[in-house]
């Protein structure tokens, strides 16, 4: 069967409320489609009003009330208001049925009552991320009349109509910048950005550990500004990890060539002089230390560095991870103040890295360590271009 796009769209409300976490947690988990985009955008009323016509030009008369007030809702709540702006987080997904899978985990707007009684919060049972994080409040004396409705997420019933509104989107990306602004602080010196990475090892398989992530860090109040999918190439693997090259020569050479010393003394019974230990540290440990170098660059691109072809060199990586960027005060140490240690054993409890990491090389999240960091590493990862548009574009031909 074909593979097709849907989306999902998290509201205004569910970003606002750091609900984005969760809804990521249970799309990612429980489908097996492909995320293969994420870009958080604030829409303009033109972008509103095209939405909202379309998913009204697909109404039909058995679902014209989910219809209009789903419309409605769009025109009213994603829309910019007081002159601001408001951050929605657009994800797209391939596979196989993407609009039937997706419809189904993210839930339905109404829960009628087969035997046509009126509606009964109890007849919830939080399956659905609708279930969850959407809300529908009906008049105490008209069961048929909402009087608050937020739907948590946006997302199309079939093929027509994810076709329709992704060329919508993809026109309204195509001009969108990939770092939103649509918020002012009251002392702007001591807001910061910083950028986090939620590596590959979090994507081997359909699992919450992504949207998890994204949980714990929401405890810090910070904004997510910026969002994508993205996959190293072997030169911005290099670049981003070049300072790590000489710290590990720096720290585990000596230890390693100091270890190897002592392997080559048992197995052999012979004492070594200090100056072969010396010798030691800068051929094994060296190489020992350059060697977990060159797993790490594996690690984030799918590549080895020494089995690279240079026409290579360039392209995306086999192996992909999701980048974010926060806002906030004092973002960089209160990122990293839930993210943990960088091995994961000495990390405290209810930090990230205790909770998902393996080890020093594989310990689950990056963030910047500081202003000068995140100004170099936003730079290697291009954070301000966004290929979401493209992949749109591309399987939309």
């Amino acid at each position: 069967m074909k593979e097709t796009l849907s989306y999902v769209i998290a509201t205004p409300y569910s970003v606002a409320k750091s609900k984005t976490g969760g809804v990521i947690s249970r799309l990612l988990s429980r489908l097996d489609l492909e995320l293969i985009g994420a870009q958080m955008i604030t829409p303009d009323e033109k972008f509103v009003k095209e939405y909202a016509d379309c998913i009204r030009a697909a109404g039909s008369k058995s679902v014209n009330a989910d219809i209009d007030l789903l419309a409605n809702y769009i025109e009213q709540n994603m829309g910019p208001s007081g002159g601001r702006p408001h951050r929605c987080l657009l994800m797209v997904f391939k596979g196989e049925n993407p609009c039937q899978k997706l419809s189904a985990t993210c839930g339905t707007l109404f829960h009628d009552d087969k035997n046509g009684q009126a509606f009964d919060v109890e007849s919830v049972h939080g399956e659905t991320i609708r279930d969850t994080y959407a809300d529908l409040i009906y008049a105490p004396n008209d069961p048929k009349k909402v009087i608050y409705f937020e739907p948590a997420v946006l997302t199309p019933r079939n093929q027509s109509l994810a076709d329709k509104s992704l060329e919508i989107f993809a026109r309204f990306l195509k001009k969108s910048e990939n770092i939103v602004q649509n918020y002012s602080y009251p002392d702007p010196s001591q807001v910061e950005k910083t950028l986090v990475i939620i590596k590959p090892d979090n994507w081997n398989y359909a699992s919450s550990r992504p949207g998890t992530i994204i949980d714990m860090f929401s405890r810090t109040g910070l904004r997510i500004v910026g969002i994508k999918i993205h996959r190293f190439s072997m030169r911005q693997a290099l670049e981003f990890y070049g300072p790590v090259e000489a710290a590990l020569i720096e720290k585990i050479g000596p230890a390693y060539g100091h270890k190897a010393r002592i392997t080559l003394e048992r197995e052999f019974q012979i004492t070594l002089k200090e100056d072969m230990e010396t010798s030691l540290v800068n051929s094994f440990g060296t190489e020992y230390a350059r060697e977990q170098f060159r797993k790490i660059i594996e690690f984030m691109s799918g590549l080895r560095p020494d089995f690279c072809a240079p026409d290579e060199i360039d392209k995306p990586g086999k192996v992909k991870c999701m980048i974010l960027v926060y806002e906030g005060v004092y973002a960089i140490s209160k990122i990293r103040d839930v993210l943990g240690p960088t091995d994961p054993l000495k990390a405290p409890g209810g930090t990230v890295r205790r909770e998902f990491g393996s080890s020093i090389m594989i310990n689950t999240a990056h963030a910047s360590d500081s202003r000068a960091a995140y100004l170099r590493e936003k730079e290697i990862v291009r954070i301000n271009e966004n290929s979401l548009e493209s992949l749109i574009s591309e399987n939309l031909i």
